[in-house]
């Protein structure tokens, strides 16, 4: 095993070195275990204000059992948490500054590898794009979903449970009284969400991408099972850093097209696109929005799971989890079977024997749940540099679609109007939202599923077409066109799209099309005004660095990595 990092502070016999173990010493520290035993981080996002992370202290307790046992020495630290309940704007406006946290906290620190305990959403990319800048050795451990909710005899899902009850009052089948009584029926254990959202898609690409254990993905939380793979966890991360496997070793692009084909099996959240386009930028590996289309789009859903589906997560752990599913697309010619994963065999040895226990949930790759679901990338006069759809969520009659467009400036303007008996709208037009991408929300919020007008709803209306240059949650649904890039904010086309503008649909042909001559769309432009730079703090670096969606929206002067070098001397 090559020098330890840790040494460079710990094994000084100076008086530096006097001064790094005295410290430590006043938390109790023996002596002998500042002599050259591998230094495990544990970069910890608990808080209570991330509800999906907070049993995190009981987690990383059995990180440190693992890590004790391995005959490494564990220290845990904090990071930024971000909890997109509660989070606001929204937790994306904060994922960059978090990954900046996490990799300076790494680069800082003498630690020789890494553990990542990671839940709600935004917590996983911004962890694994921080610490991918580093590359130490590093295991990422997901706090898991959710127990099922149940409400009144029925499954309930987080997010999408509530789209729905909402959807429902608003058509009038349902009281305002009775989605209250729902609250703790769909959220009645620790966990991030239950539904195949952004949280749980995002523990799937973790375990895709090979950078946990297998199982990582789908144990429930509060599965005793959890707790076991986090020891376990803890004990293999010392062994990784005596091999010295670093996360460049496994973040590869044949990890990220499995990644990708992964994403599109298990019907996950069109915010991985983003995340995972923004992860192998930090690792230099080469991934744009082509490779999406290219790898994914054909592949069929094997996951009968919401907000595509009917099961949930507990569902899917029991049925086999994505070792099941990994396995399917391995025999399908849909895997590269040779990618190394962090206990240092390839996906395909850990997965080629898993079981599926429930077809139901899981269906083989002949007979899918989905045909041709995964992530859609359309282009067109409106979205130059492309935008997204999520097909396995999406209406099939709407997806050849040409209408009159009706236009919300904002997502203020859309809460002011929505709900007026006088907007002009019908169900054949399609809902254009602007303003609400990387620089103009900022953070590009999860708003792009927006809700359909009451009265439609009353008429029974269950979808439109909607696009805008937002993000919309996981847990969503609907003929939803997202990331449009470049955004309304930044002078993309989409800030020149009038109401009563022609728009076309047409996934098959992959278009995204407004139908107004160059012309007329050089003379809007020409009154165009870009919106004021925010006056300062993290609004105004943001801002003035965030890339477009279609590069994944990481601040330009984060992309690459620089390593873990040792930092210098202060004294």
């Amino acid at each position: 095993m090559k020098k330890l990092r840790s040494q460079e502070w710990f094994g000084r016999q100076d008086k530096m070195g006097f001064l790094y173990r005295s410290w430590m010493k006043n938390q109790g520290w023996p002596h002998d275990l500042f002599d050259g035993r591998p230094v495990i981080g544990i970069c910890n996002t608990w808080s209570e204000l991330t509800p999906c992370n907070g049993h995190f202290r009981e987690l990383a307790d059995f990180v440190k059992r693992g890590v004790w046992e391995a005959g490494g020495f564990p220290l845990e630290f904090p990071v930024m948490s971000l909890g997109e309940t509660l989070l606001r704007p929204t937790a994306m406006f904060f994922r960059n500054l978090a990954s900046m946290d996490v990799e300076e906290s790494i680069r800082g620190n003498p630690m020789d590898g890494v553990v990542l305990l990671m839940g709600c959403d935004k917590t996983t990319p911004s962890l694994l794009m921080g610490a991918a800048s580093c590359d130490l050795p590093t295991i990422g451990l997901s706090g898991g979903p959710m127990l099922s909710g149940k409400f009144r005899g029925h499954d309930l899902g987080s997010g999408t449970g509530l789209w729905q009850m909402f959807e429902r009052v608003n058509s009038g089948e349902m009281k305002i009284s009775e989605v209250f009584e729902a609250e703790s029926c769909m959220h009645r254990s620790k966990g991030h969400c239950m539904t195949m959202g952004t949280a749980s898609t995002m523990a799937n690409m973790v375990e895709a991408l090979g950078m946990s254990l297998p199982g990582n993905a789908a144990i429930p939380a509060v599965d005793a099972r959890r707790n076991t793979l986090a020891q376990m966890s803890g004990r293999r991360i010392v062994e990784m850093v005596r091999e010295d496997l670093r996360m460049s070793r496994i973040l590869t692009r044949g990890a990220f097209e499995n990644a990708i084909r992964a994403n599109a099996a298990i019907g996950g959240s069109t915010n991985a696109v983003i995340h995972l386009i923004a992860i192998a930028g930090r690792v230099g590996v080469p991934l744009n929005l082509d490779d999406f289309d290219r790898l994914g789009s054909g592949l069929p859903c094997l996951v009968d799971l919401q907000p595509s589906g009917k099961y949930l997560m507990e569902d899917f752990f029991y049925a086999g989890g994505l070792p099941a599913v990994l396995r399917e697309l391995g025999a399908g010619a849909a895997l590269n079977r040779d990618a190394l994963t962090v206990n240092a065999k390839s996906i395909w040895d850990n997965v080629a024997e898993a079981p599926c226990w429930n077809r139901d949930v899981i269906r083989p790759f002949g007979d899918p749940f989905k045909q041709n679901a995964g992530i859609t990338v359309l282009r067109g006069n409106l979205a130059p540099d492309g935008a997204v759809m999520k097909i396995s969520a999406a209406s099939p009659h709407l997806l050849q679609h040409r209408g009159r467009a009706v236009v919300f400036d904002s997502i203020e303007d859309f809460h002011s109007r929505i709900n007026d008996e006088a907007l002009d709208i019908d169900e054949t037009c399609v809902m254009v939202l602007k303003n609400c991408g990387p620089r103009g929300y900022p953070g590009m919020a999860e708003v792009g599923n927006m809700p359909l007008p009451p009265k439609l709803l009353r008429k029974g209306v269950t979808d439109m077409v909607r696009i805008s240059d937002a993000r919309m949650s996981g847990t969503a649904y609907g003929t939803v066109v997202l990331h449009i890039s470049p955004e309304a904010a930044a002078g993309g086309p989409l800030a020149l799209v009038q109401s009563g503008d022609t728009v076309t649909l047409d996934v098959a042909q992959r278009v995204i099309r407004l139908e107004v001559d160059d012309a007329t769309l050089a003379a809007r432009r020409a009154q165009w005004t870009p919106p004021p730079l925010p006056a300062r703090g993290w609004e105004r670096l943001y801002v003035e660095h965030v890339q477009q969606a279609h590069l994944g929206a990481d601040l330009d002067f984060l992309v690459g990595h620089s390593g873990a070098g040792v930092a210098r001397d202060s004294h």
